[in-house]
Parts: structure tokens; C-alpha cells; sequence
């Protein structure tokens, strides 16, 4: 079990104490993440997670951003076909710096965009930032093992992997 908190303001708006509110956040759900934490902000986006290491434990911790910074995303959960996915896109000419299945998910938005979703078999709860695009995807696994929950506010949408955010 891994928590993220964070939202997104669609305006650019973001100021230094909302930084401060997603720290804090994110260190009410440490229980979700005891091993490691990590933050991402930009003017668009404030993301903050909770690791429990499973795999790859010498891995950063997320969010994950691609090489441009174009894409930032956290993912809870477990991709189970994330090794044949990997391989095909090892294929198409994609390095990876972790054994990680996030990475995974990270490099499969970019070479297939909203179609990964349909190749992804596991248990997750995802959040990813499309920069270029101004787009916040947040997706599930169809049974909803893995919870995600939002609010929108204004131009803001604010997300979590729990309620205690």
C-alpha cells in the first residue's frame, strides 16, 4: 500500500502554502507509506507520496516525471503484466532507470496515450499530469481495488489515495 495527496490548479495559481498543505497531507497518510516520501510541484501541479517499498526497494520514490518533464505521475498499486509491457517498450527504443512498474506506466502513456489504460492489468489507482496537454487523468482499476478519490474546487482539483488527507 502505497498514499499520494496532491491537486491540480488548472489557473497556475500554485503558492507556497499550498505546498506547505500537501506536505502536510501527505504526512497524514505516512501509515499508507512508511519506507520513503516525494513531492513534485510546478505552477500547475502539487503532488505529494508515500511509499511502502515491494519492489525495486532501491528505486526513488515517486512522482515520476518523464525526461522532458512533460508527464508527472504516482501510481498505488501493482501492474501485473508491467514486465511484458517493459519489454515491448524496451523495443520501441524506451531506457529504464528502475525495475519499477510505475516506470512502466510512465513510458506506456507516452508511446500509447489514453490506450494504455486498456493494457494495464492489476490493481491501481493512477494520477498523471499531462503538462503539454493541461490534462489530469485520474484512473482506476475496473473493480476499485485500489481507491482514488478527488474534489473539484474552482479551477482546482484536488486528489487523494485516502481520506485522512
Amino acid at each position: 500500500m502505497c498514499g499520494f495527496f496532491g491537486f491540480v490548479d488548472f489557473d497556475g495559481n500554485i503558492r507556497d502554502v499550498d505546498k506547505n498543505e500537501v506536505i502536510e497531507g501527505t504526512n497524514r497518510i505516512q501509515y499508507r507509506g512508511p519506507d520513503d516520501s516525494g513531492y513534485f510541484s510546478d505552477n500547475f501541479i502539487q503532488i505529494g507520496f508515500r511509499r511502502l517499498s515491494i519492489i525495486d526497494l532501491s528505486a526513488s520514490s515517486q512522482p515520476f516525471t518523464n525526461l522532458t518533464r512533460t508527464i508527472t505521475m504516482v501510481c498505488n498499486g501493482e501492474i501485473y503484466n508491467y514486465m511484458e509491457l517493459k519489454k515491448e517498450l524496451q523495443l520501441k527504443g524506451y531506457t529504464f532507470f528502475s525495475k519499477t512498474d510505475t516506470e512502466v506506466v510512465l513510458h506506456g502513456y507516452e508511446e500509447w496515450g489514453h490506450e494504455l489504460w486498456e493494457k494495464l492489468n492489476g490493481i491501481f489507482a493512477i494520477v498523471l499530469w499531462d503538462a503539454e496537454k493541461k490534462e489530469l487523468i485520474l484512473i482506476r482499476d475496473q473493480l476499485g481495488v485500489k481507491p482514488i478519490h478527488y474534489l473539484k474546487m474552482g479551477k482546482r482539483i484536488y486528489f487523494s489515495s485516502d481520506y485522512n488527507s
